[in-house]
């Protein structure tokens, strides 16, 4: 930490605070909170010192949230500490459990400052520290995919991350179209089996007589057609990872023989009688409740519990709506690679659309939603007119941002905001063809303040330029 502010009118508390840092700390003080906006508004401050009687002072009808927002639209890493008085500190820490960082209480004491200063740089560290190793665990062609605001999605990813380099069984569990065929891959990629054979099989999509064959195999001659030997999935994926989708609708031989699999690693062809060895990774995903099923007589409980070492349960999409805009700009660039167009935005009506929809498939649907608009869309963003009518219904022509309301209301508004510039942005300068100088200018700020707005959002210019000649 660099830089520090303090909000306060008393003398001697900023005298206390300034000496708690060395000469190399940028330091600077405000009496009251539009003063301390308006320098925000010109340098960035790593950490603020702010008296709660001033704070509450202007928010009286806000909420602590609301009051925080107004620093973090500034610069969202900012941080907070409360200045309070003891009779105070049950509100104060009100405003911590808010998003503020700390507090301290009065009299101000300089090792306390020091000693609070010194704990959020170091939890600020560490946390660089997680990320820069999250990061660098995910393989590059899967950040798109583990991206996410969605503190469900955050847990999926974790558990695939503990489970990744191990060679446990994993069953995912989820409805149709929430990406479980992804989430295998995803597993295989990041395994120390990365290099073997994935081999995915749609076991509901196999007809009964043919899916053990499938599976395990089958000698010349075990049935009729079977007019030379069949190596079967399990035999391919040795040393690999097999995912069996629908695994609720194995059938009662498969499901005896995937249980010998699963508890010695070998397995014999239709109609052979050697004993074949894998040691294939099975990775099963279903959108049945397998738990049901077994207690019900129709699928093996034994099997169930062998499947079942390590659940991962993939939430829907109306679950992680969050997700939406992360996920519409991940399928856009993928079209436009297939489709050599070049569409980067959505209409924010769309956007409210799509927020507002109840996804019953998922995010297969809003991918299959998406591809069918970007093939009839003439413009560069995608439009109302290019989606069906119905996803429009009842939906309120003001409203442009989604509703994230299963966040926090401080943390909603920040990501509200986020899509909302995000959006703003794009159909800015795709409207203008990369022009940065029009674009600034129709949007009121200097093209200075426009290219840090673009590169915070990972904007560029390039993408929507129609032609050589565009400046």
């Amino acid at each position: 930490m660099r830089s520090a502010m303090v909000i306060s009118s008393v003398p001697d508390d900023i005298a206390t605070i300034r000496n708690a840092f060395g000469p190399e700390f940028r330091f600077s003080t405000a009496a009251d909170l539009p003063a301390a906006l308006r320098i925000l508004d010109r340098v960035r401050y790593d950490l603020i010192f702010a008296d709660l009687d001033i704070l509450t002072g202007y928010t009286c009808d806000s909420s602590p949230e609301s009051a925080l927002q107004l620093f973090q639209q500034r610069y969202p890493a900012i941080e907070l500490v409360i200045m309070t008085s003891p009779a105070q500190i049950r509100k104060a820490v009100g405003w911590v459990k808010a998003g503020a960082r700390d507090y301290v209480s009065y009299p101000i004491s300089r090792d306390e400052i020091r000693l609070v200063a010194d704990s959020i740089a170091q939890s600020i560290l560490r946390q660089s520290e997680l990320d820069y190793l999250r990061d660098k665990f995910w393989k590059t062609d899967a950040l798109d995919v583990v991206q996410t605001r969605s503190k469900a999605m955050v847990e999926v990813f974790k558990k695939i991350r503990s489970v990744a380099s191990t060679k446990t069984t994993v069953l995912l569990v989820g409805e149709t179209g929430t990406g479980k065929g992804i989430m295998a891959k995803l597993i295989h990629q990041h395994s120390n089996r990365q290099g073997a054979q994935f081999i995915s099989v749609h076991c509901g999509a196999i007809p009964d007589s043919l899916l053990e064959s499938e599976l395990f195999g089958h000698e010349k001659g075990a049935f009729t057609g079977a007019v030379r030997k069949k190596l079967g999935k399990f035999e391919i994926s040795n040393g690999g990872t097999i995912f069996l989708d629908e695994i609720g609708t194995l059938t009662p031989p498969a499901q005896i023989k995937l249980l010998q699999v699963l508890q010695d690693g070998t397995f014999s062809r239709v109609g052979g009688e050697e004993t074949i060895q894998t040691n294939a990774r099975v990775i099963a995903a279903t959108n049945s409740n397998l738990k049901q099923l077994s207690e019900a007589g129709e699928f093996r409980k034994d099997l169930y519990y062998r499947l079942n070492v390590f659940p991962i349960e993939i939430p829907s999409l109306r679950e992680r709506a969050e997700d939406l805009p992360h996920l519409i700009e991940v399928f856009l660039k993928r079209l436009n690679r297939e489709f050599q167009k070049s569409i980067h935005g959505v209409h924010p009506q769309v956007i409210a659309g799509l927020s507002h929809y109840d996804w019953p498939g998922n995010v297969r649907e809003l991918e299959n939603l998406l591809e069918r608009a970007y093939i009839l869309e003439n413009s560069n963003i995608l439009t109302p007119e290019s989606f069906p009518l119905d996803l429009f219904e009842g939906q309120n022509p003001s409203a442009v941002v989604p509703l994230h309301s299963r966040m926090p209301l401080a943390e909603a508004r920040k990501v509200a905001l986020e899509d909302f510039e995000r959006q703003y942005l794009k159909d800015l300068v795709a409207r203008n063809q990369g022009r940065i100088n029009i674009s600034a200018s129709e949007a009121g700020i200097s093209t200075r303040q426009l290219h840090k707005l673009m590169s915070r959002y990972g904007i560029r210019k390039e993408e929507f330029k129609h032609d050589a000649g565009v400046k």
